[in-house]
């Protein structure tokens, strides 16, 4: 676990913080384009914003903040994925899952508001230092009275009251640095990222989908969702049932079998969720799946990006992933133009190349027989495929908020198959839905 470190909760001392981190990469860069220039290497801005030692103190900083900050630092590790230099993942995958966890008297503070001043009083022990730390709250263990053991959630103090600074912030340090495209509106985008940071910072919401899941899942076999305590949770506090299990990153060592047979039910989940629940947990966040060997159950954490999905919206994909498993490029076409990625559903040089990019994506749902995650070039097709299109920034439009927390998802599923070496019969799985 890191090393104790107070929250910043006002607006201006999170700003400080940001405006102090924004000073220090400028001197990086100043130092590094000079003995650069001096060696006759030119200016590169972009190569020395992303020199290491720039992203070692981002990803400092943004721990230190957390929150907005920090998801976003998260969302650029996990959704660039193979887009990423080896170090510049490297340094941002620290986002991923540890963050510095409060001191003793923030948090006392935190339970205190909470939970009144006799908190003390509903458990018969509570750990005062965190077993899990990360972007908006860290995780307790606690004891009832009959030896049941609870975990615990505790928001970061003012995550809700600095949502809106944070994102501001952090893209105009984007935009400053030119990583962000001019052409494309983000505007959008933020918008809706700040609703769903604070969405996320709403724990009563998450402990309702939490419940939700449960039901759901009751007679899968395959799934384990911890169940909540309401009587114990609040809007900042989310109190639930402790589940020990290993992170979806150390079960590397199971037979290829095993691991083969986690990912597939993880994909399937997917499917369930798109076709039938119209309820989808966006964040495919490593930390967020566990695994029970003994029981053979995939344990569900975090439901706080939770997004429900229209009815038409669902039968879009359908018809997308049916046409994408056909080959069907007018097919595809119409069912991204339903979805809302073109404006209407004229071809162009454009159009042709975003419906070369589904049909890639798709290219497990074609496959006969097992996909082979680990030794596919799937990822790295989609990212020259990608590049390219990029070339054609003039025509980018943003495209719809919901298709891009589904495309989060879907990528971060795959990341995770291939991580587990997985092989799986994506086609036979896809063909019940």
């Amino acid at each position: 676990m890191a090393n104790e470190r107070s929250v910043p909760t006002s607006r201006l001392s999170r700003f400080a913080k940001l405006g102090s981190l924004a000073t220090g990469v400028a001197t990086n860069m100043l130092v590094g384009g000079a003995k650069s220039a001096l060696s006759g290497k030119g200016w590169d801005n972009k190569s020395l914003l992303l020199q290491p030692k720039n992203i070692e103190n981002l990803a400092t900083q943004l721990s230190h903040l957390r929150g907005a900050a920090m998801k976003l630092g998260q969302l650029l590790s996990m959704d660039a994925g193979d887009l990423l230099t080896p170090e510049l993942a490297q340094l941002l995958s620290l986002l991923r899952s540890d963050a510095n966890p409060m001191p003793h008297k923030q948090l006392v503070s935190v339970l205190k508001e909470q939970w009144g001043e006799d908190w003390l009083s509903r458990f018969s022990h509570i750990e005062l230092r965190p077993f899990a730390a990360a972007s908006i709250g860290q995780v307790h263990l606690a004891f009832k009275e009959n030896g049941a053991q609870l975990a615990v959630k505790i928001q970061y103090p003012g995550i809700e009251k600095s949502v809106v600074s944070d994102v501001d912030n952090v893209i105009t340090l984007l935009t400053l640095s030119r990583l962000l495209p001019k052409e494309l509106d983000i505007k959008p985008l933020v918008a809706e990222a700040k609703a769903q940071l604070l969405a996320e910072a709403d724990y009563t919401r998450e402990a309702e989908y939490l419940a939700r899941y449960k039901n759901l899942l009751a007679d899968n076999a395959h799934f384990k969702v911890p169940s909540v305590y309401p009587q114990h949770s609040t809007a900042q506090v989310l109190t639930m049932e402790y589940v020990d299990a290993k992170s979806i990153e150390g079960i590397t060592y199971l037979p290829q079998s095993e691991r083969s047979r986690v990912a597939e039910q993880l994909i399937d989940l997917f499917f369930k969720e798109m076709f039938v629940f119209n309820l989808i947990q966006t964040d495919p966040n490593f930390a967020n799946f566990h695994y029970q060997p003994e029981s053979q159950k995939i344990v569900l954490f975090d439901f706080g990006a939770t997004r429900e999905i229209t009815p038409a919206l669902s039968n879009a994909y359908l018809a997308l992933f049916k046409a994408g498993s056909n080959n069907d490029r007018e097919g595809v076409l119409n069912a991204a133009t339903d979805i809302g990625y073109f404006k209407d559903s004229l071809k162009d040089n454009y159009k042709e190349k975003v419906i070369d990019l589904f049909l890639m994506a798709c290219e497990p749902l074609r496959y006969h027989g097992e996909f082979d995650f680990k030794n596919s070039a799937l990822a790295s097709n989609i990212k020259d495929a990608g590049l390219q299109l990029s070339a054609q920034s003039q025509q980018w439009h943003t495209p719809p908020v919901d298709a891009l927390f589904i495309h989060r998802k879907l990528a971060g599923l795959y990341l995770i198959a291939a991580r587990l070496e997985a092989k799986i019969d994506i086609k036979a799985l896809f063909s019940h839905y």
